[in-house]
């Protein structure tokens, strides 16, 4: 990737994949934007930092020692692949996407249950009750892994977590202060924007790792 120590090109991973895991429009952005708009930029912001302390959590979870397995022979081929896949089905996913998305039943069951009242505890509640967050990160962590972009020492996995909590933070807490400018919304045209937006990273990450794939194989690495 880059010409850097082990534990900065950690922290540079999970800085870059946290920023870019944040921006599609989901329930916690839509809850910062309609909260924001409503009520101003601390209340914004503590939504995002319960958001962001439950993201990072899961972004812990999926760094859990059995991660290294997959960077094993067959199994870190197999891993390299379906990182490929998963990259670009969700790419194109975010990329033909023609409405924002509205919360889950599994999100709607988890708030019925514990009515989270306090900013804070809304956008922890919102990341906790999205599954899809932990199967992301715990897929992320293994493809980091297995390109040896995050050591498997636990001091560069720490630092790839505290590169996460940085990008989702950043990201949480500037769409807080925009949109409490004024006390503004953005339309539905400009939430799909930053969706697609979203897409053609992802796509273009994709490509490069398919394209890594390619070499690899040219080279008899795979």
């Amino acid at each position: 990737m880059f010409h850097l120590p082990p534990i900065a090109l950690a922290a540079v991973t999970g800085f870059i994949s946290g920023l870019i895991v944040s921006i599609p429009v989901g329930p916690v952005n839509l809850t910062i934007i309609n909260e924001g708009a409503r009520r101003g930029f601390k209340w914004a912001g503590l939504i995002g930092l319960g958001a962001t302390l439950m993201e990072v959590i899961y972004c812990a979870i999926a760094f859990t020692g059995f991660a290294s397995f997959f960077s094993r022979g067959y199994v870190k081929a197999a891993m390299e692949l379906f990182s490929f896949v998963f990259m670009l089905f969700l790419g194109v996913k975010f990329l033909t996407a023609t409405s924002v998305p509205a919360t889950n039943k599994i999100e709607e069951k988890i708030e019925e249950k514990l009515h989270p009242h306090s900013a804070f505890m809304t956008g922890f509640v919102r990341v906790m009750g999205n599954p899809g967050v932990l199967v992301l990160w715990l897929i992320l962590a293994l493809h980091f892994i297995s390109r040896e972009w995050v050591g498997p020492d636990g001091i560069d996995k720490l630092a790839c977590i505290g590169g996460v909590a940085a990008g989702v933070g950043l990201w949480f807490m500037g769409l807080s202060w925009a949109v409490s400018l004024g006390h503004r919304k953005f339309s539905e045209k400009a939430l799909l924007r930053m969706e697609h937006g979203s897409g053609i990273v992802l796509l273009g990450l994709a490509m490069a790792h398919g394209i890594h794939i390619v070499w690899q194989m040219a080279h008899h690495q795979i």
